[in-house]
């Protein structure tokens, strides 16, 4: 029964970070960007929530719901003051360095606001879980949530891009920014509407991940926000489905390493597995094959 429960775990890890591999896949995917301040837009969340519950007193799901809007917001401002200026920029570096800075900057903020000692974070879901298997067998309330709200998440954003006008119009402009802003496309409102979509789901994951890892740091973000990245790429970046099973692959990865081969190696076992899948496949497992147009 332990393997089951380490599997399980691993799920629950692994949906958290196909959560945030979302934004990460779609700000690519679309405007053909990395946005590495992702991983603080999560931080930004989980302390959102941390501020009106604790701080405030007031209710967690008010917390939350305030938490989405706030990442929201600050995508749309992040998108909208750093990567916009810099969309016709000759080199792809520009936008990554600025991407860097707007990550540092967001933790210094929050290291001015807070400070560096971890807070305790008192998980939003309530439910202590189910028990099978005479008790050989747990499963907590946060994973069982975790693992749904993936699904779901992942149902209703494959939804609403393949049926809805703004998904649409998300798949021209990932296609051919010039020939969709032709066919009448706002190409600007669509690429601040998926860096909307992608910080909210962000704030979701953050509550999610201190919910089940409850300790909160201005640098929380960090590491969750380099292996969904990972993920990302694991499951072909760009490809809303590969960023699911990316991210779920690399939770049960790292949840087996910890628990049968070493707790320290556990992430370097991670990017090594990356390395093997990415020259097996470059790009990834289901990524497409682009071709360049001469």
């Amino acid at each position: 029964m332990s393997f089951i429960n380490y599997l399980i775990s691993g799920i629950s890890l692994g949906s958290i970070y196909a959560i945030i591999a979302l934004g990460y896949t779609m700000v690519y995917g679309i405007a053909k960007m990395l946005n590495f301040a992702h991983g603080d837009v999560i931080m930004v969340g989980a302390f959102t929530v941390y501020t009106v519950s604790r701080t405030m007193g007031m209710n967690p799901i008010i917390g939350v719901l305030l938490s989405v809007v706030v990442c929201t917001v600050l995508g749309m401002l992040i998108e909208r003051v750093a990567y916009k200026p810099l969309r016709g920029a000759s080199s792809p570096l520009a936008v990554l360095i600025t991407a860097i800075g707007v990550s540092y900057l967001l933790q210094n903020l929050a290291l001015l606001i807070f400070g560096s000692t971890p807070v305790s974070f008192t998980s939003v879901i309530p439910w202590k879980g189910i028990s099978l298997a005479g008790g050989k067998l747990n499963i907590s309330g946060v994973t069982i949530v975790t693992i749904v709200a993936c699904i779901i998440i992942m149902a209703g954003l494959t939804s609403f891009i393949r049926h809805s006008k703004a998904g649409q119009a998300m798949l021209a402009v990932s296609e051919d920014k010039g020939a969709a802003q032709l066919m009448g496309i706002n190409v600007n409102g669509t690429i601040a509407l998926t860096f909307a979509i992608g910080s909210a789901l962000a704030a979701l994951a953050g509550v999610l991940l201190c919910s089940a890892y409850p300790s909160l740091t201005p640098y929380t973000g960090a590491m969750p926000g380099i292996k969904a990245f990972v993920a990302a790429v694991f499951g072909g970046i760009g490809s809303v489905p590969g960023a699911m099973i990316g991210g779920i692959l690399l939770g049960i990865i790292e949840n087996l390493s910890k628990a049968y081969i070493s707790q320290q190696l556990s992430d370097a076992i991670v990017f090594a597995v990356l390395i093997v899948v990415l020259l097996i496949k470059p790009t990834g497992i289901m990524g497409k094959n682009i071709q360049e147009k001469v």
